[in-house]
Formats: C-alpha cells, sequence, structure tokens
C-alpha cells in the first residue's frame, strides 16, 4: 500500500481538498521549492531567518541548483512544467503565477502538466475516470470548463492514466478541453514559437499496446482502464518524424532513463524503484523507441511523483541509409510482453487495485499481438490446435515474424540533436517539487527569428500545427479504427513506405494549409456535455455520460481532410447506449491473495459494482469505425 499511496494515490493523503485554503493561508508553502538558482538569488534574505546551514545542506542547494541550471537557456520561451495535475489547477495556477513574479516575470509563455489533468465536466465523466468511486473528485476544472473562471496562462497537457477518458475520447486529434487549456490528443506534435513540442499520451501496458483504439461508450470496466494505454499505431506515427522537435512529452518515464541520472538518489526516495530497474520494469518502452528516434532537447514525464533529472547523450546521426521497409519489432520487446505483462505494469499501479484481488489479470487473448511466440501446441500455450481454430476471429493472432530492426532507427540525418535533458516532477502537493519554471531555447537557433515574440506580453506566441505531423496524420487516418474490439491493427508497412506517402501527403498540406495560412491552431473551444453546477447537480452519478461530437474534432477532420469517426446519428448513439456496455471477459488468478473482500467491478454505469472481471466481451454491436480518405 505504501508504493500505491506514494504514487498514484494523492487522495489517500487527505490534502487534495484543502490543497487551495492551504495555498490562500500559507503562500510558502504551496510554493514549489524548485529551481534553486532562484532561491539562492534571496540568499542574503534566507539567510536571516535561517542562521545555521548544514554542510548537508550546502551539498545539497549546489547540487540542486546544478541540475536545474540544465533547463536554462539565455532566451527563449518561458515554460512552466508541472508534473501530475490530479484537478488541482487552482494551486498549480498560483504556484506558476508566485514563482514567476519571484524570477521577475510578468508570468509564463506556456503551462505545461505531464497528466492526470482530470478535465471531467460534470458527474458523469467521474463515472469513466480510473479511480475508486470513493476518491472521484470533480476537482477544479468544472468552473474552468463552465467560463467561470480562466486560465491565466496557455496550458497544455497531455493524457496520464487518471482522466475523464469519456472527454478526451471526443478529442482524440487534440483540442481545448476550456478556453486556454489543450489536450495534446492521443499523440501530436504542435508548433508553439520557436518550440517544436511532441506528446504521446496514456502509459505502458505490453498486452494492450498492439490493440486498436477499441473503447467506445458505454465503457465497461476494462475500457476505463485500457483507455489510457499507450497503442502503437499512435506510437507509429511519432516514428515517422524526420525534422528536429525541442520538446518532448510523455506521462510515464522512458524506460531506462534512470540510468542516465543520479540513481543513488532516485533510490533514496523510492526504493522500490531500484528493483524494478535492476529487472528492466521500469518505464515505457515505447516512450524510450519516441525519445530516441525524436532526440528533443528536453523529455518532461510525470507519473512516479517525484522530481528526478537526467541527461541522456547520443552519437551523432549517420548519413542517410534507405529506411526499412520491414515490420520494426524489438526482441526485448517481445520479452517484454511474455514476461513483464503477466504480473501486470508495477509503473502504472492501478488506482483500484483495492477493488480486485491481487492475482486477478485479465484472460489474455491473441488480439494483444504482443506475443510473437509461436503457440501452436497445448503443451506451450495450453490451448489445443483444434480448440483454437474453434474460437472466433478476434482471438486470431497476426502472422508472426522476426523482429528486425529498433522501432524508429536509423534517426536521419535531420535530426541533429545529440543532448537530451529529462525531467520528472512530482504532482502537487504542499512540500512536493511539482512545478519547475525555464526559458527553453529551441535546438535551432534560427527559430527564434523565424519566430519572435509578439510586443503583446499576455500571448507572446501562438499555437500552431505542425506541417509534417498533419501530413503524418493524413497517411494513417485510412488506417485508423475506433471502437470495435475485434478489429486488428494495421501492419506495419515500414519506414521507406511510409516516407514516400508522408512527402506526398506533405505537398497537400502545403497547398492546402500552410499556403492558405491556416496553421494557427482556432479558438473554437465549444461546450460539449453540460457544465456541474455547484450547488444543484450532485458531486457523483451512477451512470455514464452521453456520447458528443466535437466540434473541434469536426474542424480539424475537415481541415486536414481525413474522416471523422466520432461523429455518429442520435439513433446511433442511443442503440449502442441501450445495449450497454460489452460484457467484461473473465479473469485468470496470478495468484496471490486477496486485498480483503474488496467489491468487485460493473458492467454498467461506469461503477464499481456488480460481477468481477476486466475485458472487451464480444463488441456487443458497439458500432466500430475504420477510417478512409475524404478526398
Amino acid at each position: 500500500m505504501s508504493i500505491i499511496a506514494s504514487r498514484c494515490c494523492p487522495w489517500r493523503s487527505g490534502t487534495i481538498p484543502f490543497l487551495v485554503l492551504i495555498g490562500a493561508r500559507s503562500q510558502r508553502r504551496l510554493e514549489p521549492s524548485l529551481f534553486l538558482k532562484q532561491q539562492l538569488r534571496y540568499k542574503s534574505n534566507e539567510s536571516k531567518s535561517h542562521t545555521k546551514t548544514s554542510k548537508h545542506t550546502k551539498y545539497s542547494k549546489s547540487r540542486a541548483m546544478e541540475e536545474d541550471n540544465l533547463y536554462e537557456t539565455e532566451e527563449g520561451v518561458r515554460i512552466a512544467y508541472e508534473g501530475c495535475g490530479h484537478g488541482t489547477l487552482d494551486a498549480i495556477y498560483f504556484s506558476v503565477t508566485t514563482s514567476a513574479k519571484q524570477r521577475g516575470w510578468n508570468g509564463v509563455d506556456l503551462l505545461i502538466i505531464g497528466g492526470d489533468f482530470q478535465a471531467a465536466r460534470n458527474a458523469a465523466d467521474l463515472s469513466v475516470m480510473a479511480v475508486p468511486s470513493k476518491y472521484r473528485r470533480l476537482g477544479d476544472f468544472p468552473a474552468y470548463y463552465s467560463g467561470e473562471k480562466k486560465a491565466p496562462y496557455l496550458t497544455l497537457f497531455l493524457a496520464g492514466n487518471h482522466e475523464a477518458s469519456s472527454y478526451l475520447w471526443e478529442l482524440y486529434y487534440g483540442g481545448w478541453v476550456a478556453p486556454k487549456m489543450y489536450y495534446m490528443g492521443a499523440a501530436n506534435v504542435l508548433r508553439f514559437g520557436p518550440l517544436r513540442i511532441a506528446a504521446m499520451s496514456g502509459i505502458w501496458k505490453g498486452y494492450d499496446y498492439r490493440k486498436t483504439h477499441h473503447e467506445r461508450l458505454p465503457f465497461n470496466r476494462d475500457d476505463i482502464k485500457t483507455f489510457y494505454h499507450v497503442r502503437e499505431f499512435d506510437v507509429r506515427k511519432l516514428l515517422q518524424i524526420r525534422e528536429q522537435v525541442d520538446i518532448g512529452l510523455s506521462h510515464d518515464w522512458p524506460r531506462g532513463i534512470e540510468k542516465h541520472g543520479n540513481s543513488n538518489k532516485l533510490w533514496k526516495m523510492k526504493p522500490d524503484f531500484k528493483r524494478e530497474s535492476e529487472d528492466g520494469t521500469l518505464g515505457n518502452p515505447a516512450a524510450t523507441y519516441v525519445m530516441d528516434r525524436l532526440r528533443p532537447a528536453y523529455w518532461f514525464s510525470a507519473h512516479l511523483h517525484c522530481k528526478f533529472a537526467a541527461i541522456k547523450t547520443y552519437e551523432p546521426p549517420k548519413d542517410e541509409e534507405a529506411p526499412s521497409n520491414e515490420p520494426v519489432t524489438k526482441q526485448e520487446e517481445v520479452a517484454l510482453v511474455t514476461s513483464e505483462e503477466t504480473a501486470a505494469n508495477p509503473d502504472e499501479i492501478d488506482l483500484d487495485m483495492d477493488d480486485d484481488e491481487v492475482g486477478d489479470q485479465p484472460a489474455e487473448s491473441a488480439t494483444t499481438a504482443d506475443s510473437t511466440q509461436p503457440t501452436s501446441t497445448s503443451a506451450e500455450g495450453g490451448v489445443s490446435d483444434e480448440l483454437r481454430a474453434q474460437l472466433p476471429a478476434s482471438f486470431a493472432g497476426p502472422a508472426s515474424y522476426e523482429p528486425n530492426v529498433i522501432p524508429g532507427q536509423p534517426v536521419p540525418p535531420t535530426i541533429t540533436n545529440t543532448t537530451t535533458r529529462f525531467l520528472a516532477m512530482d504532482k502537487c502537493l504542499p512540500g512536493r517539487k511539482y512545478v519547475q519554471l525555464m526559458t527553453v531555447a529551441p535546438v535551432d537557433p534560427s527559430m527564434l527569428e523565424r519566430y519572435p515574440p509578439t510586443k503583446n506580453e499576455n500571448r507572446r506566441y501562438v499555437l500552431q500545427y505542425d506541417p509534417e505531423w498533419l501530413a503524418i496524420t493524413r497517411v494513417f487516418a485510412p488506417y485508423l479504427t475506433i471502437g470495435d474490439p475485434e478489429a486488428q491493427p494495421p501492419p506495419d508497412l515500414g519506414e521507406a513506405a511510409y516516407r514516400e506517402r508522408i512527402d506526398q501527403e506533405r505537398v497537400w498540406v502545403d497547398m492546402n494549409i500552410v499556403r492558405s495560412n491556416k496553421l494557427v491552431v482556432p479558438n473554437n473551444f465549444a461546450l460539449t456535455a453540460p457544465p456541474h453546477r455547484p450547488g444543484i447537480d450532485p458531486e457523483t452519478v451512477d451512470y455514464q455520460p452521453d456520447e458528443y461530437t466535437n466540434p473541434q474534432t469536426e474542424a480539424f477532420c475537415e481541415l486536414v481532410g481525413v474522416p471523422n469517426l466520432w461523429n455518429a446519428s442520435p439513433e446511433e448513439r442511443a442503440e449502442r447506449k441501450g445495449k450497454g456496455p460489452a460484457p467484461d471477459a473473465p479473469r485468470v488468478n496470478t495468484g496471490g491473495g486477496s486485498r480483503g473482500g474488496k467489491r468487485g467491478g460493473g458492467s454498467s454505469g461506469g461503477g464499481y459494482k456488480g460481477g468481477r472481471g476486466r475485458g472487451r466481451g464480444g463488441g456487443g454491436g458497439r458500432g466500430g469505425h475504420r477510417g478512409g480518405r475524404k478526398n
């Protein structure tokens, strides 16, 4: 339980309901003790109130200042990075404003929140958030969604593993969840002034990695959790990028990054991480693939609820080589599934573990497509060939192939950066290191001249779509499938095949979007679900939200010329809602005892009631959709 509380259960401390109150009464306590360079500027003031400083304290401050200087440049964009949000927007904005004033800044240009944002519009959204019902809180977001409050800074965020999945489902390609609050989508690349920012939402779960986005309202219990698991399809898109990125974002840490920082310091903060690091289960391998491909100057993560800095260096990329057309699966990725995933991802630490038996895991079907090992004999898989032949098509695994190259490699010579500065931050709680302010410059200095700040101090830079990413989106849209539990992921055609198509689509993007001056992200936020009304609406409900067509997604798909798979007629939605969630699949017991007779997971209303189990079931007429080119 101590591991769970320290990683993913901020509400177990009981401080979140009082967070803003603490901030109002004790500004110093909520103030992030980051950026020791800033604190040392006020050393004369501190020395008056702290007459004694131990040798260890002096060393710690010096070491921390050295680490924090890694994230500072002479000129560039003023950024605040916060770890896990957990719905505490008021406290986060207060802390950023306070820290900016101490630096002599009139605010920041951009706030990035590393996940667990929890954009719950109302109580119905809470019912499909992967949090035990007794810990569900609306938090501060509804007031920003309704317009009662306004964000003081442009805020970008990616999805973590505790999100209002019903709302984010509407914005797969990204979009405004409230004025000045932009969700990056499942995967995305955007430009903010001189900076190019890439993001991948979710966390690693090996047996879901090669599945499609099969979730669609109404969700069963498994859908609520699998929604936030990283999908190979989205990662594959990021691995096609050939132009330099400045900032990379992921919720959980890239696997192995702890080995590039002060790991001994990390083990002291989080002793259990040492074992996970040694056995290779700490972090997200897909995030490593993306980071090693993009090689951004900065990579920010959250999830593990501690501050940690690291530097990863790379050899300069070699001259252009012909990219492979072979499937890109790494041998160690196969091993991840056959060993690690049976025991579940230790980094996930599901918040509703208390409602499950420790040994229960979903019965793993071959649709995971992660295991490429032969399963033809009953001795190996426990199922005879005759029995397998009688299974539905959804249980048929993909054609086996031998792993070839590391995903995303080799790096094209157009990606020139060789040093990535990694920073993970904590969750927003008093006494935690959860916000860091910095000035970030692009890898290519010429971008500072190409995208200079405006004279408007409140909006020095604008958010823009990225042409290369739009071209990649057009290439992959025909292969995207949503809402179909039986759909198979599209085969990887190899980088060479994708590159040719991306080049073709880039011409279309340049002609129809760039030359038409349509790259600026429009301020087209619109309410979809009704906002929560304090004092009138209940804080929790036992039913799921309705499905909505988000006008932003409709506009984006129209702009890029791809189908809007998230649209549906009222009749279709009524039919799906009437049928209810797909049945939960049976669970298998992998050993271990019970946590004490907790409740089972229900298959309706998003609540944790009724029969136990996880899984997708047979689909129940949920209405899958596949993409295709509009024009």
